[in-house]
């Protein structure tokens, strides 16, 4: 395949990728909130269930839409590496999340705002999203190894005859 149609069918996946994670953020995002702002959640632990809550769109989709031309391994194999890879994502997301809160209150020398959390939600979001592309791309939903045929090369025959 050449680098053209390569570059092309990447886009074509990171495209179908990014939509489904739009759809994925907003789901976060809304839920992220409602716990936080409605509910008095804790930030951490807001942002790991909002993360988990957005995640079964993010599966279904990624798996039925962006990657289904892709030749499967087995449900399980790819089920575990998703989850595994949701798990690193979603502690990552929580930690930037946590880091970005305490800065903004070790800057503003009081607790940041619904504006400031929800911008440092953001910008943990899109260090997410191409952690997760990548990891989904080369790990989650890739390409099942091809099997190679064996090509065994025949030897002549030795035989007890001298040559003549």
């Amino acid at each position: 395949m050449n680098r053209l149609t390569q570059v092309r069918r990447l886009a074509g996946v990171g495209t179908r990728f990014l939509i489904v994670g739009g759809l994925s953020t907003l789901i976060e995002v809304g839920v992220f909130n409602l716990l936080v702002y409605v509910f008095g959640w804790d930030l951490v632990a807001a942002k790991i269930t909002a993360s988990l809550v957005a995640l079964v769109n993010a599966y279904i989709g990624n798996r039925e839409w962006t990657f289904r031309h892709r030749d499967r391994r087995s449900r399980a194999s790819e089920l575990f590496w998703f989850l595994l890879t949701n798990a690193v994502c979603t502690g990552l997301g929580a930690a930037l999340v946590w880091v970005g809160v305490e800065a903004l209150r070790g800057i503003l020398g009081h607790a940041p705002g619904a504006f400031a959390v929800n911008v440092v939600n953001l910008f943990s979001i899109g260090i997410i999203v191409m952690v997760r592309f990548a990891l989904y791309h080369w790990v989650v939903f890739r390409v099942a190894p091809k099997t190679v045929e064996t090509v065994e090369t025949v030897q002549p025959a030795e035989t007890d005859q001298p040559a003549s």
